[in-house]
């Protein structure tokens, strides 16, 4: 018979369980200042949330050690920041002050910070100088990163963020919405989950204050802003995508109908398009007139535009090629999966090759990913 396993819910958890052990040990090493402000940010969002929700082991001995563990490496009190998160779930997100204050003060809270201050009290006394200048300005900076974090996750109501990047190293916290509609389901599972959240967020949270400061609807965006305004960039932009797409549609049969999805601020695209299948019909699709107007200038008459949002439920598209930008804001896989054309061409990051793929560019960290279907 198989020895039983000691985790509760997912051998995956384990992974959460030697990072706290590589973070302690990076503790130990006494780091600059950013380094455990960063590592304290990280670590609450991610070890000390799931744990929270979902213990880990299935010894409430082993659970109750590793929560001293991350006291000791996180610099707060576990037991408390699990009462204070559960009374956030238990208002949904609402601002109920009075009832965070009447969070009972248990024995368990006591130890825990009785643990810190004796951490801190070796600490003051070994190493003065390190205490005073890195250490305790990294934890006020760390436990600042966590407010700024929670109140952009909430202040415009609860709200998502379905960046790859993001939720690989935070392990799924971008799925923000799903997670408080469904506190106890387990973070491997949120990706799985169907996404609900209508607002949400092309920022992450804690970068999400830059919002209001721009009209772009994606931070690449900016990107576009800067190669749309300098002739040498676009000379580059175009050199490399040309060639990428020549390879990528070799073999991609007739094509008269194309269809560019955002066609972005600088339509590098579609420009392509123009110059290697000259007798298409070529349309870009973009929720944004702004963009629309400001790549007008350099379209011709013989490349139309509409100004409308593309869904990635909207199924098949009346064009037998349909190209995906890197900022697109919707589903991705969904596309993938289901195809709006007989030729599916996405910008893609440079490490996520899928069917047939081209590289852009190492430089723009860029591939092309090619899907070709008999039918859609």
């Amino acid at each position: 018979m198989a020895a039983p396993s000691i985790w509760r819910y997912s051998g995956r958890d384990g992974v959460l369980v030697a990072l706290a052990i590589a973070h302690g040990a990076i503790l130990l090493g006494a780091p600059p200042m950013p380094v455990v402000a960063v590592g304290l940010w990280w670590g609450a969002n991610t070890i000390s949330h799931n744990f929270i929700h979902l213990p880990f082991f299935r010894s409430r001995g082993a659970n109750s050690a590793f929560s001293t563990y991350l006291t000791l490496v996180l610099g707060m009190p576990q037991s408390l920041w699990r009462a204070r998160h559960l009374a956030h779930h238990a208002d949904d997100a609402i601002a109920d002050r009075a009832r965070l204050r009447r969070i009972p003060w248990t024995r368990t809270m006591s130890v825990e910070c009785g643990v810190i201050a004796a951490l801190w009290l070796t600490l003051g006394t070994l190493a003065t100088a390190y205490f005073w200048t890195a250490y305790l300005p990294g934890v006020a900076l760390g436990l600042s990163l966590c407010f700024l974090q929670g109140h952009y996750e909430h202040v415009r109501g609860t709200t998502s963020h379905y960046g790859r990047l993001y939720n690989l190293l935070f392990f799924n916290d971008g799925y923000h919405v799903e997670h408080h509609t469904r506190p106890t389901t387990h973070w491997t599972h949120l990706p799985a989950q169907a996404r609900i959240d209508p607002r949400s967020s092309a920022w992450p949270p804690v970068l999400r204050w830059l919002e209001p400061l721009t009209v772009w609807r994606h931070p690449l965006d900016g990107l576009e802003v800067l190669v749309l305004r300098a002739a040498w960039l676009q000379r580059l932009v175009l050199g490399a995508h040309r060639t990428a797409l020549r390879r990528a549609l070799h073999d991609a049969g007739d094509i008269r109908r194309v269809t560019v999805v955002g066609g972005g601020l600088f339509p590098r695209t579609a420009l392509i398009m123009r110059e290697l299948l000259p007798s298409a019909t070529i349309t870009i699709v973009d929720a944004d007139k702004t963009h629309i107007d400001r790549a007008r200038p350099l379209l011709g008459d013989d490349i139309r535009t509409e100004h409308r949002t593309f869904r990635d439920a909207d199924g098949a598209l009346d064009a037998d090629l349909v190209v995906i930008p890197l900022a697109y804001l919707g589903d991705r896989e969904s596309i993938y999966h289901h195809p709006p054309a007989r030729v599916l061409v996405v910008h893609d990051w440079i490490w996520r090759p899928r069917g047939r793929s081209v590289r852009v560019s190492a430089l723009l960290l860029k591939r092309l990913n090619v899907i070709v279907s008999p039918t859609v």
